[in-house]
C-alpha cells in the first residue's frame, strides 16, 4: 500500500488497535508527519510519568497542577496538529471522491474535541 493511503480492510490494523479500536480504518503516514506525531507522544508520555513522580515525591499541589497544565497543552497541541493532517488529507480526499459522510464524521470528532 503506498504512503498516505487509507486501508479499511478489518485484518491489517496497525499493532496494538485490534483490542483498542472499534474502527476498521487505517492511515499509512509519510515519515516526517509519523516523526512529529511520535516525538510529541514521547514527550507527554514523559511529562505524565515526571506527574506521576511528583506525586511519588509528595511534591506540593500548586506544582504538580503547573505540569499538568503543561501536559494538557501538549496534548492539545498534538490534537491540533493530528486534525490539520486529518483534514488536508483523509477528509479532502474523501469529499473529492464523493464520501459526504466523512463530514459527518468530522462535525462528531470536533464535538468531542470541544467539550
Amino acid at each position: 500500500m503506498a504512503k498516505g493511503q487509507e486501508n479499511t480492510a478489518q485484518n491489517e490494523e496497525p499493532m496494538g488497535a485490534q483490542e483498542s479500536c472499534a474502527c476498521h480504518k487505517i492511515k499509512e503516514r509519510d515519515e516526517r508527519e509519523y516523526q512529529d506525531l511520535i516525538h510529541r507522544l514521547n514527550r507527554i508520555e514523559g511529562q505524565i510519568r515526571g506527574i506521576k513522580g511528583m506525586v511519588e515525591r509528595s511534591v506540593y499541589c500548586t506544582d504538580i497542577l503547573t505540569q499538568v497544565a503543561a501536559a494538557n497543552a501538549a496534548l492539545n497541541s498534538f490534537s491540533k496538529v493530528l486534525l490539520e493532517n486529518h483534514i488536508k488529507t483523509c477528509v479532502m480526499r474523501d469529499i473529492k471522491e464523493g464520501k459526504e459522510e466523512t463530514v459527518q464524521e468530522l462535525v462528531s470528532v470536533l464535538q468531542k474535541l470541544l467539550k
